[in-house]
């Protein structure tokens, strides 16, 4: 039996963990991969107040290294089942089953990803998932977005800032985000959209190099010279094993209030996995500081 289970360990999850660590409370932290989760794949952080660079392994080794300090527990093992038991929760993984008097869901979620071969080598050295995280790397070059929705779209205008020319790449033959951003988007000269493409392959050894295109409608291909693109072709959850536990949205993220609390009592949710608009590492660690607020809260009040 222990007070909090934390389900997975990147920033969001440690964050929750510190906090309620420091207000006496016990933590068993369940991760069924890697400690550190997307931040531990960013070569550079360059967003957090106070630290002027750091890479995201580092960034989550002092993390882990601090909580564990505090007597933080974990396990390298994946969350299969929750279940309510009157006050308790009963979380069973593919190892043990464990009890807990409140459960966090912090294990986010992953950036669809284009499955070709090169991406998970080059991804950091040219390849990247968020604008707002690596965009400032590439000042004054041309950059490259592949994504038709509301975040290729925020993207581009964000690179548009310090970016002579942004090239964006859509799968069909149209934009598929808000009409105010598409009119952005067409109006200005530095955005250049090409339709009804498909990505063939990533150039490069150790950096990208350039980017290998199909035309879907007569099959011809070109190949695009560049050293960065930014893939925002939407983020698949990891929820669908709880979805008859707490309430999911449609997307399946995690639906909470600003206190990190869902529709079932003892249950919050941090993150990237919940359901909001700005996913960062300072985003999660905010939102680990508030669920660690309430959930020390809910346990008072048992």
């Amino acid at each position: 039996m222990v007070d909090v289970i934390i389900v997975g360990g990147g920033p969001a999850g440690m964050g929750v963990a510190l906090n309620l660590l420091r207000a006496g409370r016990g933590v068993l932290i369940l991760e069924c991969n890697a400690f550190g989760g997307q931040m531990a794949t960013s070569p550079r952080l360059e967003n957090v107040p106070g630290i002027k660079s750091i890479s995201g392994v580092e960034y989550s080794d002092q993390l882990f290294e601090q909580i564990t300090d505090l007597g933080a527990e974990f396990e390298l093992e994946e969350v299969l089942e929750i279940k309510k038991n009157d006050k308790t929760f009963k979380v069973k993984t593919n190892y043990n089953e464990y009890e807990c008097n409140a459960v966090v869901f912090a294990n986010g979620c992953s950036h669809r990803k284009m499955n070709l071969p090169k991406e998970e080598e080059l991804t950091g050295h040219g390849i990247s998932y968020c604008a707002v995280c690596d965009g400032a790397f590439y000042v004054g070059h041309e950059a490259c977005i592949i994504g038709d929705a509301n975040t290729a779209l925020q993207y581009a205008l964000m690179l548009s800032n310090y970016c002579p020319k942004v090239h964006i790449f859509a799968l069909f033959n149209r934009l598929f985000g808000d009409q105010i951003l598409i009119d952005r988007i067409r109006n200005d000269s530095k955005f250049d959209v090409t339709f009804n493409v498909s990505l063939q392959e990533f150039i490069g050894d150790s950096e990208l190099t350039g980017l290998r295109f199909k035309n879907t409608q007569d099959n011809s291909e070109f190949t695009v010279n560049t050293n960065n693109v930014f893939i925002a072709i939407g983020q698949v959850p990891h929820n669908q094993p709880f979805k008859d536990l707490i309430e999911l949205d449609k997307n399946g993220f995690i639906i909470t209030n600003e206190l990190m609390e869902t529709n079932v009592p003892g249950i919050f949710a941090v993150g990237d996995t919940r359901k909001k608009d700005v996913r960062q590492v300072i985003t999660a660690l905010g939102d680990a500081s508030v669920a660690a607020v309430m959930v020390d809260r809910y346990l008072r009040n048992l």
